[in-house]
């Protein structure tokens, strides 16, 4: 299976050869094998590589998660007797991790220096399958967590506001009605983000359409659109502080209804966390207590954030 993999992931014999120090006609006998195994092809041979089957896509996507959960297992029985050690991988949505990314390797790297961590950016929905599957160890995600069939933890609540150009006449101490994003055409991220949908929300709330004039999927470019003078936008206030400070931007609160999203940290319901993910969720639960209580993540925690620092803090 690791050999599949490594198969799939580099689209050549040669080039997983090269991964995994294993001789590339092994490799290959081992990839008949299993094709015949399960009674179909895998790939289809090219004369420079080698690409998926549809069967073999499938395969893939049901075996990869379990693989690496598999070598996480080996490593973290390897490290009982020394400090937790082996990669974590950590998902979180592009505007949590302009804040928090690089606070928690600088941590990481710090205070759990046997452990490699890997950040993964994604949205809210391809998050939530990657950690089903095994891709993700951890992450962070908009809630409620009501619906998620994962062991949660509600961290915060964070006021969303309407971002615009340098030059728009927004004003920080003034807030906008929900009702008057109809008449403004926005920069957005499309449908399966979680930002989107809570602004559509609000929207629905105050019975307007939207005026979507662009859809960017990606944080950078959605900056780059509003501070160009494209549209405005809506986003919290800590993805765009620095920006906001620099004059790049200018912002206002959000008002009737307020907009706000609920960020939690989320971990697979089936599988038992390794001793390095347990130590990585609690360094960036940390982290996040610590940003919020300074005023460095303008947020308002949740209980289960308040209870975590309470438990921490407590004397022995």
């Amino acid at each position: 299976m690791k050999t599949f993999i490594r198969v799939a992931e580099t689209g050549s014999l040669s080039k997983a050869s090269d991964r995994l120090r294993t001789a590339q006609p092994a490799l290959s006998r081992q990839i008949k094998l299993l094709e015949a195994e399960i009674g179909t092809p895998l790939f289809i041979r090219y004369g420079r590589g080698m690409q998926l089957t549809e069967a073999g896509q499938e395969l893939l996507a049901r075996v990869a998660g379990l693989v690496h959960q598999l070598e996480k297992s080996v490593e973290d029985v390897r490290s009982l007797r020394t400090q937790p050690s082996g990669t974590v991988a950590l998902g979180m949505m592009p505007t949590v991790s302009y804040v928090l990314a690089a606070r928690l390797a600088r941590r990481v790297a710090t205070e759990l220096s046997g452990i490699s961590l890997r950040i993964v950016e994604g949205y809210a929905g391809h998050l939530v399958d990657w950690l089903h599957r095994g891709d993700v160890d951890a992450t962070l995600l908009y809630g409620p967590s009501s619906d998620l069939h994962l062991r949660v933890t509600d961290l915060m609540f964070e006021e969303l506001v309407l971002v615009g150009p340098p030059t728009c006449g927004l004003d920080p101490g003034k807030a906008v009605p929900v009702a008057d994003l109809a008449g403004l055409e926005l920069v957005l991220p499309s449908r399966p983000h979680g930002l989107r949908a809570v602004v559509e929300t609000a929207a629905q709330k105050a019975r307007i359409e939207l005026a979507i004039r662009f859809e960017a999927d990606s944080f950078r470019v959605l900056k780059d659109l509003v501070e160009a003078g494209l549209g405005y936008t809506v986003l919290p206030m800590s993805a765009i502080q620095r920006e906001a400070r620099a004059g790049l931007f200018r912002t206002a609160p959000l008002e009737k209804p307020k907009v706000v999203r609920q960020v939690i940290l989320a971990l697979p319901a089936s599988r038992t966390d390794t001793r390095a993910t347990r130590a990585v969720v609690d360094l960036a639960i940390d982290e996040i207590a610590t940003m919020v209580a300074k005023g460095d993540w303008i947020a308002v925690p949740s209980e289960g954030l308040l209870n975590r620092t309470r438990r921490d803090t407590a004397p022995a």
